[in-house]
């Protein structure tokens, strides 16, 4: 790399500061500008019909607010405005609920029986962290961040549905090492758990730019390996309609056996029916193996 090369991607004269960027879309009219963007049925959108949407009478004041977004926010073009990335990230964070809303759900009953008691599993929303458990003996089955928009124009079981979808992509994106909050480089590392935890090995994926941090299991890991799905499949079962946390081998290590842990190497037991699909995995929770065996041989777990 040359001494004229940047040392990092991000590194340019005219980014502003973070604490300069809110400074310019803490205002009512410059945010009332992105939102008249966002519902805009067209893009570009031309300066008068903006104005229009804002419901600005004052020409030389909204141009002043118009102006300080542009360039950073939004960009203009021959036939109008339209969205640059970080205007739509505003956007999409006010819809998201986050920064303004703070919802609870009281708990409610969802699919699936406790591991532990076999009880019926409910679920309950506070803090932005949907959580499911048993209500007789408290045992956690997940928990995972899911921002206040996603509860509006649902009920309680398309709620559910879309987190259990949620988890499944952010946990794909945290694997292949990018960080679903920031797009940060995600790294995973792998260690025994503590005594008192739920699970006997603790995989963190962590984001080495924003410090999101994600705790699974092994076999979670599982829930899109192509070896898994098919077998699921091969047994008249579309694994990715399956509510995650109703897999025993997902939301605990009992399936799960430690081959070695230098490096590391795993085995995930996964039984339908009258057959078992055994998948080892490497230190980096990559599949090296998966086999499958007869009724004849599975022994059950304990």
């Amino acid at each position: 790399m040359s001494d004229a090369e940047p040392q990092s991607l991000l590194e340019c004269e005219e980014c502003l500061r973070p604490a300069e960027a809110f400074a310019v879309i803490g205002n009512e009219t410059r945010l009332a500008i992105l939102e008249a963007l966002w519902e805009a049925p067209d893009r570009p959108v031309s300066f008068s019909e903006l104005r229009s949407r804002v419901g600005t009478r004052d020409s030389a004041q909204f141009n002043y607010h118009l102006q300080k977004l542009t360039d950073q926010f939004v960009k203009k073009t021959d036939d109008g405005y339209d969205f640059r990335g970080p205007g739509r990230a505003v956007i999409q964070a006010v819809l998201s609920g986050s920064l303004n809303q703070n919802p609870e759900l009281d708990p409610f009953p969802v699919e699936g029986e406790c591991i532990d008691c076999g009880a019926g599993l409910q679920a309950r929303y506070e803090d932005e962290l949907l959580c499911i458990d048993c209500p007789e003996c408290g045992r956690p089955h997940t928990d995972w961040q899911f921002p206040p928009g996603g509860l509006e124009d649902r009920c309680r079981e398309e709620v559910i549905d879309a987190f259990n979808q949620r988890v499944r992509h952010l946990l794909c994106l945290s694997a292949d090492g990018v960080c679903p909050a920031c797009n940060g480089r995600m790294e995973t590392a792998v260690s025994h758990a503590d005594p008192d935890a739920h699970i006997d090995v603790n995989v963190k994926h962590r984001c080495q730019r924003c410090e999101n941090t994600t705790r699974t299991t092994i076999g979670i890991s599982l829930l899109d390996d192509a070896e898994v799905v098919s077998f699921y499949r091969d047994h008249g079962i579309d694994l990715n309609a399956v509510p995650f946390w109703t897999l025993e081998w997902c939301v605990s290590d009992r399936h799960t056996t430690v081959l070695d842990d230098d490096p590391w190497r795993f085995r995930v037991d996964i039984d339908l029916e009258d057959e078992r699909l055994e998948v080892v995995l490497d230190e980096t929770l990559q599949v090296v193996d998966a086999t499958r065996t007869s009724a004849q041989r599975i022994t059950p777990h304990t």
